[in-house]
C-alpha cells in the first residue's frame, strides 16, 4: 500500500515511524512550515520533517492547500491512501478526493467527543477518566468523518497532558497501521458519528493559564495537569507569580478566603480554594527553574 503522510508534531512522528517500521511505502510527507522556537526564536523544523528526512522521504511544507499545487504534488505521488495525524490544517475536497482508498485520520480522543485542536489537553482539564484514539475517514468538516475504529485508555490519577500524549502516541501509531492493513484487505466498516454527542476542544491559549482559586479544588488540579507542558498554569502566591506544575487537593472546611496561603513547608504551599485547599508541590519562580515547592521554600520562605 502506497501512503502519503500528513503530520507535524512528535505525536504524528510516532505514527510515521510506526508506518515505516511496519513496511508501508510512504511516498511523501506534508508537514507545517519550520517555526521559531525558544528564547532565541531559532527556526526549527517539525519532528515529522526530521524523521522523513532521516528516512529519505520527500518532504513538502506548503503554505496553501487550495491553490492546486498541493493537490498536484499528492496526485503525482499516486498514493492509495492519505494518512493524517495532527497535521494542523483542514484538507480541501480536491485533496480528500485524490486517494482511491480515502483519507484516514488518527485523532487523539474517542470521537465524537473532543473534536478539534487540543483533545488530549481538554480531556485532562475537564477531569475525564477515560480517553483514547480514533481512526476515521476524513470529511470536509473538522473531525466529523465516519469512525473506523477506536482504542480507549484510562487517564491515570495525576497524569499530565504531556504524559498522556506520550502514552497515546504509540497507541495511535498501532491503530493507524492496523487500520491501513484492514483497509487494504477490504475489512473496514464505517460508523457515522452522532452529532448530538459531539464536543469540541479548541486550541489552548496563554490566557487560560491563570488559576482561579474560587473554583473547586479538583477542577484547579485538573487544569494544572492539562496545561502541562503548555501553556502551563500560573498563579500569584504571596506576591510572587509562579508557574504551577503539580498540586493536590484536600477537601476540608476552610475559613480563609480562596487564594489565601494557609501553610508553606515540606509538603508544599497550601492555598485555600472554594471547597478546601490545594497544595502546590511543583513550581517555577520568575527567572528560576522548575523544582519541588519544598526545595524553593528552603531558600525563599513564605509566611502564611
Amino acid at each position: 500500500m502506497r501512503v502519503f503522510f500528513m503530520g507535524t508534531p512528535d505525536f504524528a512522528a510516532v505514527s510515521l515511524r510506526a508506518l515505516l517500521d511496519a513496511g508501508f511505502d510512504v511516498a511523501g510527507v506534508f508537514t507545517q512550515p519550520d517555526r521559531p522556537v525558544g528564547r532565541k526564536q531559532r527556526l526549527t523544523p517539525p519532528p515529522v520533517k526530521l524523521l522523513a528526512q532521516e528516512r529519505g522521504i520527500p518532504v513538502y511544507q506548503p503554505i496553501k492547500l487550495r491553490d492546486g499545487a498541493a493537490a498536484k504534488i499528492i496526485s503525482d505521488a499516486r498514493p492509495d491512501v492519505i494518512a493524517v495525524v495532527a497535521y494542523g490544517r483542514l484538507l480541501p475536497k480536491e485533496i480528500l478526493d485524490i486517494p482511491p482508498m480515502g483519507c484516514v485520520n488518527i485523532h487523539g480522543s474517542l470521537l465524537p467527543r473532543y473534536r478539534g485542536a487540543a483533545p488530549i489537553q481538554w480531556a485532562v482539564i475537564n477531569g475525564e477518566k477515560q480517553t483514547g484514539v480514533t481512526a476515521q475517514f476524513m470529511a470536509e468538516a473538522m473531525d466529523a468523518g465516519d469512525i473506523i475504529a477506536a482504542r480507549a485508555t484510562e487517564i491515570l490519577p495525576g497524569e499530565t497532558a504531556g504524559e498522556l500524549f506520550e502514552r497515546l502516541a504509540p497507541l495511535g501509531g498501532e491503530l493507524l497501521c492496523d487500520t491501513l492493513r484492514a483497509l487494504g484487505s477490504g475489512c473496514v466498516e464505517r460508523t457515522p458519528q452522532r452529532e448530538a454527542d459531539a464536543t469540541y476542544a479548541p486550541p489552548l491559549t496563554k490566557e487560560l493559564s491563570e488559576l482561579d482559586f474560587n473554583a473547586p479544588g479538583e477542577k484547579i488540579v485538573s487544569k494544572i495537569l492539562g496545561l502541562d507542558p503548555w501553556p502551563v498554569a500560573t498563579a500569584e502566591l504571596s506576591g510572587v507569580r509562579f508557574k504551577i506544575f503539580r498540586a493536590c487537593f484536600t477537601k476540608k472546611p476552610v475559613s480563609a478566603a480562596p487564594g489565601t496561603v494557609l501553610s508553606a513547608g515540606e509538603g508544599g504551599i497550601e492555598v485555600a480554594v472554594s471547597d478546601g485547599s490545594v497544595t502546590v508541590t511543583e513550581l517555577q519562580a520568575p527567572g528560576g527553574r522548575r523544582m519541588k515547592a519544598a526545595d524553593y521554600l528552603r531558600g525563599h520562605p513564605i509566611c502564611p
